[in-house]
């Protein structure tokens, strides 16, 4: 009787690269996975964009995001990020010291409660949900507010 043969892969390689055949081209589960990361950088990085012209939407939270997927898909968008004149300064000063400028602050806390006075205003939300709602933009607030302040020039 013949026993099946037991595939073994080596540690750090994934198993459906083990599985591939020889000299067969396509995605790998690496280069998908980088995929991925790139589009979700691509959107986080126009949701971004939006958040600049649009009062109620966050900028810098996406912009973050943006940084975080193009460090593991595109080094040259990664570098374009950091590297820019508009928002190079603040995405260096959080990737080095999780550091949130003065004026970053105060515009973050202005959107969140001008937010949810709109969401108030438009929504007409239960009582619970405005409860559960506020709790959470004091509790996005009360992070922001107690990030340290930049101690690299912008």
């Amino acid at each position: 009787m013949n026993e099946p043969e037991i595939l073994r892969v080596p540690f750090g390689v994934s198993a459906m690269r083990a599985c591939e055949k020889p000299g067969r081209t396509g995605l790998s589960f690496q280069g998908t996975r980088r995929l991925g990361f790139f589009l979700l950088g691509v959107v986080m990085l126009g949701l971004g964009i939006v958040g600049a012209f649009v009062p109620v939407m966050p900028t810098t939270i996406f912009l973050i995001l943006a940084l975080w997927f193009f460090s593991r898909s595109s080094p040259r968008l990664e570098a374009w990020m950091l590297n820019h004149p508009r928002f190079g300064g603040v995405l260096r000063n959080w990737r080095a010291e999780g550091a949130v400028p003065r004026n970053a602050k105060i515009m973050a806390c202005g959107g969140m409660a001008f937010g949810y006075v709109v969401f108030l205003v438009s929504a007409k939300p239960a009582l619970w949900l405005a409860f559960v709602v506020g709790v959470f933009a004091v509790g996005s607030a009360v992070y922001v507010v107690t990030r340290p302040a930049p101690k690299l020039p912008l």
